[in-house]
């Protein structure tokens, strides 16, 4: 008799949990507790999949030998809990793929960056010549690349959530780039609990696996002299480069792998900002691993893109500059955007708050806002935090409103930065979808 898979959740990693699942005969049942989106729903339907939509029928999932959950749907779920009592697996789309693959899988995490590196890692093993997927929180499901087209490596952006459901997963290559305080709402309000999260990226690693991490990151340091990896660690940070890993000597990022030196001027890397050559140096020390050629390297830092929805410089509007930084959805990820302003500062925050702690931005927002535009169901905290700055402070619910404000409270010479510092599920369906409504509203200007 086949075995059962049930994948709960109908969007890019359950669809292809549902497609590999199938291609390992399994008998497959998909099922979301919201509504498909109409590409997804047609994909299964063209496919033959039996699934449901709007609710969990749960004696057609409790029967399961394996459930592959979406990572939106947190474990304290009440099915979640009904799954693990009968001693069902329930585990991640990521875990499930790495099952049915031999490919080398490099894996990028932290609190922020990671999309960036990310990206970046894939541009360079693609320029490289390397058969390389894109997979994670980015590009397309990794199960669904490992059902029809399999490549030779995976280049992964995993986030804590992904981890949490991952158990036999094996990383090849590891990056944890930082770790502060985000999703707490996820665990318990207990940033021990996040920092385990994070760590599980080195689960099961061995002495012939990297791990790549940050030194400049206090948590990260801290932890590291708690922890004994089986892993190979390298270090990178902007301090003397270290005998094995990456840092900085007169303005040149130089990297120490085996034999080898890579040094390139820190003016030449298309990513500027202190954050962005950390997220350099993690991908670099990725592509030497794996023996990329040092001038490929270089390539790759001069002329990678960036990342649309982060530190966005799109338009300028009668001498007003608009970034979209919509991708910020923690404090962490506002405060680089902010102290990487040079000119006087309109800043659009606001959303779902995940236990943000304001203060951390107090100093920041002195010297760099000149007004505050909240954007969000519910802005008495944001408010709150920052009455007494001095600052202008306008409310608005709606992106229209939001923009015109900003457009009005800002003058020739100014910026506008929409840099949440929240989630976007208030009014927004994610934070792309809230990138996006904001250049619209600015191009309507």
């Amino acid at each position: 008799m086949s075995k059962r898979a049930v994948i709960l959740g109908a969007a890019e990693s359950g669809v292809g949990a549902a497609i590999l699942a199938r291609k390992q005969g399994f008998d497959v049942f998909v099922s979301d507790f919201g509504t498909i989106k109409e590409k997804y729903k047609n994909e299964l339907t063209e496919r033959g999949f039996e699934f449901e939509e709007g609710f969990h029928t749960e004696e057609k999932i409790l029967n399961a030998d394996v459930v592959v959950k979406s990572p939106g749907i947190p474990d304290k779920a009440p099915l979640i809990v009904k799954l693990k009592e009968k001693g069902i697996p329930v585990i991640s789309e990521i875990e499930f793929a790495g099952r049915y693959t031999s490919a080398k899988k490099v894996c990028i995490t932290g609190s922020n960056g990671k999309t960036t590196t990310t990206l970046l890692t894939y541009h360079m093993f693609q320029k490289a010549g390397l058969h390389v997927g894109l997979a994670g929180n980015v590009g397309k499901s990794m199960a669904w690349q490992v059902a029809e087209n399999d490549f030779d490596y995976y280049v992964i952006e995993l986030s804590s959530f992904q981890l949490d459901g991952m158990y036999e997963f094996r990383a090849d290559i590891a990056i944890l780039l930082n770790i502060t305080p985000d999703h707490l709402d996820r665990y318990e309000y207990k940033m021990r609990n996040y920092i385990d999260s994070k760590f599980r990226i080195t689960q099961n690693q061995t002495a012939e696996d990297i791990f790549i991490y940050c030194t400049d990151d206090p948590v990260l340091n801290h932890e590291m002299t708690k922890r004994k990896l089986a892993a190979r660690c390298v270090p990178f940070g902007l301090g003397v480069p270290p005998v094995e890993g990456a840092g900085i000597i007169d303005n040149k990022l130089i990297i120490n792998w085996e034999q080898n030196i890579f040094t390139m001027s820190i003016l030449d890397i298309a990513l500027q900002g202190n954050h962005n050559t950390y997220n350099s140096m993690a991908a670099g020390i990725s592509g030497m691993a794996v023996n990329i050629r040092n001038e490929k390297i270089r390539e790759s830092m001069a002329d990678f893109k960036g990342v649309e929805h982060r530190l966005e410089r799109f338009l300028k509007v009668h001498g007003i500059e608009f970034i979209n930084d919509s991708k910020a959805t923690n404090i962490n990820s506002t405060w680089y955007a902010l102290e990487s302003m040079t000119q006087p500062t309109v800043w659009v925050v606001g959303g779902i708050d995940k236990g943000n702690d304001y203060s951390e931005l107090y100093d920041l927002v002195k010297t760099k806002v000149k007004a505050i535009v909240c954007l969000g169901k519910d802005n008495s905290k944001i408010l709150e935090a920052f009455k007494n700055l001095g600052i202008d402070m306008v409310e608005t619910q709606s992106m229209e409103d939001a923009v015109r404000s900003a457009y009005y409270l800002a003058k020739n010479g100014d910026t506008v930065l929409l840099s949440p510092a929240c989630a976007s599920f208030d009014l927004f369906e994610n934070y792309e979808d809230r990138g996006r409504q904001f250049k619209h509203e600015v191009r309507q200007l």
